[in-house]
């Protein structure tokens, strides 16, 4: 047999496809839908969007989940401000719950010390990640994200190839050096058949408190314009920075958040579930 290359437009097996590969959820779980949100590197704010966009669907009635599959850098429950460990019970783990109800599963619930490193192997850390899926509890939601480590490596692998991922949220900064990494993880989106929703640019601008004008720090203001064409994906939001957001974000408070720039993203998602 002719080792596996993730690229199942080009595979030639006959069995790979009819036998169902993905890890089995929780029983006394149901979700809808589930959305990958990743970037493929590091610093651009995959665990914000991924909270905004957790907060905005919850605003709009829905029933909303966050696994943090980045386990070597958790960072969820303190944007949550989610400060209880999670519980364990006779049918499984269960999450921790914002005060929105969010329910929101992450290594740092499970730590003693959150702020001890974890020192751990790729395998292992996919393994963290799959548990996450099959030993917590759930309940009924409409959507469940999940906060993507950066990279191409073990665990994104493991999340697009064990988890039932309906679709991907793809997030970038302006810098042309970013754009060519966050390719990369499109690119590995569409090896994997993963469907991506769209870009979410952030930090894409600056508006001056006085004169209200844009200042575009990391680059020209429509440059990820031009890699979403090259992509063929839809540049869905552009995010600014907002020293408000990151000050919410840092006390816990990130559900406090008005984010009208990422609405776009948000009624993208929202069709999904249509």
């Amino acid at each position: 047999m002719s080792e596996c290359t993730h690229d199942c437009s080009t595979c030639s097996s006959k069995t790979c496809g009819e036998r169902d590969p993905h890890a089995k959820l929780n029983e006394f779980s149901s979700i809808k839908k589930v959305i990958a949100v990743g970037s493929g590197k590091g610093g651009v704010g995959k665990s914000s969007v991924t909270c905004l966009l957790a907060v905005m669907m919850a605003r709009r009635g829905y029933k909303v989940g966050v696994l943090d599959a980045d386990i070597t850098g958790p960072s969820i429950p303190r944007a949550f401000g989610i400060t209880q460990k999670a519980q364990g019970s006779d049918i499984g783990i269960l999450p921790a719950e914002t005060h929105m109800g969010i329910k929101v599963m992450s290594i740092n619930l499970l730590l003693e010390d959150e702020t001890k490193p974890v020192v751990w192997r790729g395998p292992v850390l996919a393994g963290a990640v799959t548990q996450f899926w099959t030993d917590v509890v759930w309940g009924d939601l409409d959507v469940l994200f999940i906060d993507m480590p950066p990279g191409t490596g073990d665990v994104p692998l493991t999340v697009y190839q064990s988890l039932p991922v309906d679709a991907t949220v793809v997030v970038s900064t302006p810098q042309s050096l970013v754009q060519m990494v966050v390719g990369k993880a499109k690119t590995m989106a569409d090896m994997l058949n993963i469907p991506v929703v769209g870009l979410v640019e952030n930090m894409s601008y600056l508006t001056c408190p006085d004169c209200k004008k844009r200042i575009s720090l990391f680059g020209e203001e429509n440059g990820l314009d031009e890699a979403a064409r090259r992509m063929n994906v839809a540049l869905l939001a552009k995010l600014p920075i907002d020293p408000n957001v990151a000050k919410l974000c840092d006390s816990g408070d990130i559900e406090r958040v008005v984010c009208d720039e990422i609405a776009p993203a948000v009624d993208a998602v929202e069709a999904l579930l249509k």
